[in-house]
């Protein structure tokens, strides 16, 4: 290489450098932002995350504490006094405290709060369908028929979590209607459920034998149509 090639090399050079540091000097505030904000992002979801943490574990604890009250009553306005929770949290809440004003003897109470549950577009389908559940069973007699037996329909399809339930209660209706054929009927069903606890079982076994149907021999099954 010339001295003169040389020369000119050494000169792009320090072009080259002075146009990296005047760009620098320019811009380099965007790079110092850039990695202030990667920063404090990771910074601000680990403080999220935390805060997170911190209110599941009080809620938790708040939970347990109304709990504990011996009185199903106190354990209810335990339940409705907790705040500052989010979505989910709140019909997780309201559910327990359906249960309690339902033992509480206050089914007008319940019953708001599992029709709340039902109406709210958030719930989560397992919530809803329990909250149903829970509901058709709590009105009893004093629901419609016709509203009764479709809500158990619904819940009977399958796949659904509480099918087999949504089936006992379906047989004890159709009892209460007179219909104590199409009552056996679907307690036989359940003896061949998959999902069906043992309890359940001896359940529909004790109110088939009951309603004057046969185990073995479903030609067997008498009672009376309604």
């Amino acid at each position: 290489m010339s001295e003169n090639e040389s020369f000119i090399e050494e000169v792009t050079e320090e072009v080259r450098r002075d146009k990296l540091f005047a760009l620098y000097r320019r811009y380099g505030w965007i790079a110092g932002l850039v990695l202030v904000l990667v920063v404090g992002g990771a910074a601000y979801n680990e403080w999220r995350k935390a805060q997170k943490i911190a209110a599941a574990q009080m809620l938790g604890d708040n939970v347990m504490a109304a709990l504990e009250n011996a009185g199903a009553a106190d354990r209810a306005d335990a339940l409705d006094a907790i705040t500052g929770v989010d979505a989910k949290a709140s019909i997780f809440l309201d559910m327990l405290q359906a249960a309690a004003r339902a033992e509480a003897d206050d089914p007008a109470k319940a019953l708001a709060l599992l029709d709340g549950i039902v109406a709210n577009p958030d719930t989560p389908d397992i919530y809803r369908q329990l909250a149903m559940l829970k509901s058709v069973i709590l009105r009893g007699s004093d629901q419609d028929r016709d509203a009764r037996l479709a809500t158990l329909d619904e819940l009977m399809t399958p796949g659904n979590p509480f099918r087999v339930i949504a089936m006992e209660q379906k047989a004890l209706t159709l009892y209460e209607f007179g219909n104590n054929d199409a009552a056996i009927e679907i307690l036989r069903a359940i003896l061949d459920e998959p999902g069906a606890t043992q309890g359940l079982l001896q359940r529909a076994q004790q109110l088939i034998v009951a309603l004057g149907g046969d185990l073995t021999d479903p030609d067997a099954a008498s009672g009376d149509n309604g």
